[in-house]
């Protein structure tokens, strides 16, 4: 009996199993690297916000979520721009020297823009959430309370630039997270002003 190996049969055959074994992998390392990329969550967890501040009056104040996190935006009166500078001497930081902002945003008023503050909504103490009291004089802070934020927590008080009273628990002002101006109607929260283009 003669065997007759056919050459061309047999690289033939080769060649498909080798062509069929590297699909087979393909298919199987798709879901495997695709394993690897974050969820849209996780995505969305870090992604910058755009915020739409085109409706927001002078005087109000506007709360979004980044990173989990409250984020304000407040439309700054002139009258409350007037009034950051009587409360210098009360502050226990009033150049933001130990606290957290970017450098665009390391002035009087912590903002890019004077008449809107960005800020994070949370307390530097324990991470409470502070409330708005933006009217002077305000009967259950008393009667030399300028307007700012108040945390009913532990007692902590901000003026209205974020910025930390003395002699409260407070250790630093309102975090200022990055952020940039898209345009007049719209800013980005999550994204450096200086990034921005």
């Amino acid at each position: 009996m003669s065997e007759h190996v056919d050459q061309g049969r047999r690289q033939l055959l080769t060649a498909a199993t080798a062509l069929t074994g590297a699909v087979g992998a393909a298919f199987a390392a798709v879901p495997f690297l695709a394993s690897w990329k974050p969820s849209a969550r996780a995505k969305a967890l870090g992604a910058p916000v755009e915020i739409d501040i085109s409706k927001l009056e002078p005087g109000a104040l506007l709360k979004v979520e980044w990173r989990g996190k409250p984020v304000w935006v407040l439309r700054r009166t002139e009258e409350m721009i007037a009034g950051l500078d009587e409360v210098q001497g009360l502050l226990a930081d009033p150049d933001s020297e130990i606290s957290e902002q970017p450098e665009y945003a390391r002035n009087e008023v912590r903002a890019i823009r004077p008449e809107f503050l960005v800020v994070l909504g949370v307390c530097t103490h324990l991470g409470c959430a502070p409330i708005e009291r933006f009217r002077a004089g305000d009967a259950e802070l008393g009667a030399d309370w300028p307007g700012g934020f108040y945390c009913p927590c532990h007692g902590s008080k901000f003026d209205l630039a974020g910025r930390v009273f003395k002699g409260v628990p407070a250790p630093t002002n309102l975090v200022v997270p990055p952020y940039a101006f898209v345009d007049d109607n719209h800013i980005l929260v999550g994204q450096d002003q200086s990034r921005a283009a």
